[in-house]
């Protein structure tokens, strides 16, 4: 349970149990994460529906957002209670909600703090707590600094660091914050030679498999995140080409087949349709009669409208027609608005 060769990112609004299923469906082996949930909300908000996951999902770990280390540390141990693999402290969050609350990137300016936070999670749980950080604030990073950081939180116990590797610009928005700050890699890699007993996780701006093995030799891990919104089908090689299985990955058809049981299910439960289908819309993503499957669930949001699109889709493979041709990201824009939760 402790593989971090590749991840999926947390991702706020999109990274639920309903995509990490369907991330699953594709990959058995991909570690994911939740979307950043605050100690707060864990303790006093709608526990059940916030922290629930299918077997399924396994390995997963639940990421955890705070300052205050006595909450965070009471998160953590409900967090292992409900079967998480890993509770991960979220360090990047560079957004105005978080630096008002105090929690997220804004921390990294009070390393001790973090220390703090960290040793009493680390003290409350049994499963491993990992950190998500970004390399430093207002690009005035220095890598004897985020080593120095390094060192002291895994002095706390924290044995695996996933760097986005990227500054936090805490002046701009969260959008900017991913596009703006030059990516420093290479940072991450001299980390896993300086501390080669602990574990380093690169992300941010990770695109194809092909880059993800380009990382993998050189640290433990690589993270990605909206490349597998955009496609989920990123990840269809994955594992054979990252964990050595060799089992034969579902095709997409395969994929939408398993969803549309898993929403018939979920509807059963109470479910609304939508909250399954929006994340099935990219599945098809520059496939023959792509943009017909997004329309046909958009407009129908229910299941008869999967199977409607299914259907369609069915009779596509029939043909053997080729990649739907012509301009990509018809309309698609607003769907990859999606933020890492750092």
């Amino acid at each position: 349970m402790d593989d971090h060769r590749l991840s999926l990112a947390p991702m706020v609004d999109w990274t639920d149990r309903h995509f990490r299923y369907l991330v699953r469906q594709i990959s058995q082996r991909v570690r994911l994460y939740t979307e950043m949930t605050v100690d707060q909300a864990v303790l006093k908000g709608p526990r059940e529906r916030l922290l629930f996951f299918r077997k399924e999902e396994h390995p997963i770990a639940l990421q955890l957002a705070g300052s205050d280390p006595r909450t965070l540390a009471e998160a953590a141990q409900i967090g292992e209670a409900y079967g998480y693999d890993e509770i991960n402290l979220n360090l990047g969050c560079p957004s105005e909600k978080a630096q008002e609350a105090g929690f997220g990137a804004c921390l990294l300016s009070d390393p001790l703090r973090v220390a703090e936070i960290l040793r009493a999670m680390v003290g409350a749980v049994g499963v491993p707590v990992s950190v998500k950080m970004r390399l430093g604030l207002e690009g005035q990073e220095t890598y004897p600094e985020l080593a120095q950081k390094v060192e002291r939180f895994a002095e706390a116990g924290v044995g695996v660091f996933i760097v986005h590797a990227r500054s936090a610009l805490l002046r701009l928005s969260t959008k900017k914050n991913r596009e703006i700050p030059p990516l420093k890699h290479e940072w991450v890699h001299r980390l896993k030679g300086d501390f080669p007993h602990l574990t380093f996780v690169t992300n941010g701006g990770v695109r194809t498999l092909e880059e993800a093995l380009f990382h993998l030799r050189r640290v433990d891990g690589v993270m990605m995140g909206r490349a597998v919104y955009e496609d989920p089908m990123v990840l269809a090689e994955a594992d054979r080409r990252v964990f050595g299985l060799a089992h034969r990955p579902k095709t997409r058809l395969e994929v939408a087949r398993a969803m549309r049981a898993y929403l018939e299910e979920e509807a059963f439960r109470g479910t609304p349709p939508w909250a399954v289908l929006r994340h099935l819309l990219t599945l098809f993503r520059g496939r023959p009669r792509g943009r017909l499957w997004r329309r046909l669930l958009s407009e129908g949001r229910s299941l008869r409208a999967l199977e409607q699109a299914l259907a369609l889709l069915e009779e596509v493979e029939e043909e053997g027609e080729e990649e739907e041709k012509g301009p990509k990201g018809d309309a698609e824009g607003p769907l990859f608005l999606a933020r890492e939760g750092v």
